[in-house]
This record gives C-alpha cells, structure tokens and sequence, in this order.
C-alpha cells in the first residue's frame, strides 16, 4: 500500500511539474539544459521532503535561490508554487 503524500511533498510534487513545463517549453533550445538542472533540484526537494530534510538540502536558502535566482526570475510562472511549497515547509515545521 502505497504512503499518504504529506502537504508538503504534493507541493513540492507541484513545483517538479511547473519546472517540467517550463523544460518542456524550451526543449531543443540551448536553456533547456539549465532548466533540466533546476528539475534536478525539484526532485532533491522532493526526496528531502520525504525524509524532512529540506532545510539542510537548502543549507539557509531560500527556494528561489537554491533553484537559482536567474532562472526563476524568467520563468515567473513557478513563483506561485515556490510561495506554496515555502508555505508547506513552514507549516510542516510547526508541527
């Protein structure tokens, strides 16, 4: 039986397919591969999630940051599921 997704793994599963969107948008081009990378870091969030990890994968960042400041500033459209994911982790460490 598979486990219930905490709040804030489905949130970060949310930010990992608005990534995946922006990646896709741009395969074939040259900045497709830096935002494979940022992928890359999505899922790290994930796996830390899982394993309540988050703050020592982002090692006193914030998610913007960790992701990089560059890339997220031209993909705006993740901003709103970086805010949500940032708002799970703090709630989820309230607990």
């Amino acid at each position: 039986m598979a486990s219930k997704k905490s709040a804030l793994e489905q949130a970060a599963g949310k930010l990992i397919s608005a990534i995946q969107r922006e990646w896709g948008k741009e395969l074939g081009e040259s900045v497709a591969e830096v935002s494979e990378c940022v992928m890359d870091k999505g899922h790290d969030l994930l796996r830390a999630s899982k394993e309540r990890e988050v703050r020592c994968i982002l090692g006193g960042l914030s998610v913007t940051q960790y992701l990089g400041e560059l890339w997220v500033y031209r993909h705006p459209e993740v901003k709103e599921l970086i805010a949500q994911f940032e708002r799970e982790l703090e709630a989820s460490e309230s607990v």
